[in-house]
């Protein structure tokens, strides 16, 4: 272990995708909470530096940073083996890396079918799969979560690869609760809905902010709030749900307001009728 301080001085928290949008808000708030941080991120080094230097001048703990395209086979367990021998140990991992595009399935092509299934539902399962052996293995009573989405509930057209593997992690997940169940591992999914990624984005002024029961877009630290929660003792005894934090973005339901002011509710409008 690389780390001068001893593992059984502080927790170990895994993000995937951790250095920007979503996960840099992960990032933060589990920081924030007293775990040191090992994250991947893809291609962009720029955010990735400036987030590791973030982190050490605020939490006065520099990030683990691993440079991984985790659609790629075998790099699932090499991230966590590297975090194990950085770091020791790995009691909570946050499966946030994904991607996702609106196509309609007979117009995506079979490279980005096949990128989505590999990052949205392979990535996640071999992280937690590698990372909960070292758990059972350390006797650490950790736990594991997977970031879904509300399309994961929700069906909208273009959406059927996407919205499909956030569905399949739900899925799983309740088994993977069953399954780990007797090691003290806990698993649950966190949904998010519409939410703030790009730093020019203001979360109450967002035009789709209107069309959520609570008034806004979602932030950054909603999400990494939630996973912190449940990953503390105060939700021991949760395991196998998915939590939504969207507002109540899927509420609603039938987008049943005719009128135009009120848009069409799954993305596109069908031709007026004469």
């Amino acid at each position: 272990m690389s780390d001068t301080q001893s593992s059984e001085q502080f927790l170990v928290a895994l993000v995937t995708g951790g250095a920007k949008g979503v996960g840099l808000g992960i990032s933060h708030v589990l920081a924030q909470k007293g775990y040191r941080i090992a994250l991947t991120y893809h291609s962009s080094s720029d955010d990735m530096k400036t987030m590791t230097r973030e982190l050490k001048h605020i939490y006065g703990a520099e990030p683990f940073a691993i440079q991984s395209d985790l659609k790629q086979p075998g790099e699932p367990q090499k991230v966590v083996d590297a975090v194990l021998e950085h770091f020791g140990r790995i009691d909570l991992v946050v499966n946030n890396a994904g991607e996702g595009m609106y196509s309609e399935l007979t117009e995506l092509d079979e490279e980005d079918l096949n990128g989505m299934v590999a990052l949205d539902y392979t990535a996640p399962i071999l992280v937690s799969k590698y990372a909960v052996r070292s758990m059972i293995e350390r006797e650490i009573k950790g736990s594991v979560h997977f970031i879904t989405s509300s399309r994961g509930e929700r069906a909208y057209p273009g959406d059927s690869i996407y919205g499909g593997m956030k569905a399949a992690l739900i899925r799983s997940c309740g088994s993977l609760a069953l399954e780990w169940a007797p090691h003290g591992i806990r698993t649950n999914c966190v949904a998010p809905g519409a939410t703030v990624n790009n730093l020019d984005q203001n979360a109450h002024e967002e035009p789709l902010g209107r069309k959520i029961p609570l008034g806004r877009l979602g932030t950054p630290s909603d999400i990494g709030e939630a996973i912190a929660w449940l990953a503390s003792d105060k939700a021991s005894y949760i395991t196998g749900i998915n939590l939504r934090i969207d507002g109540g973005l899927i509420l609603p339901g039938m987008p049943e307001d005719t009128s135009k002011e009120a848009g069409y509710g799954w993305g596109f409008m069908y031709p007026e009728r004469k």
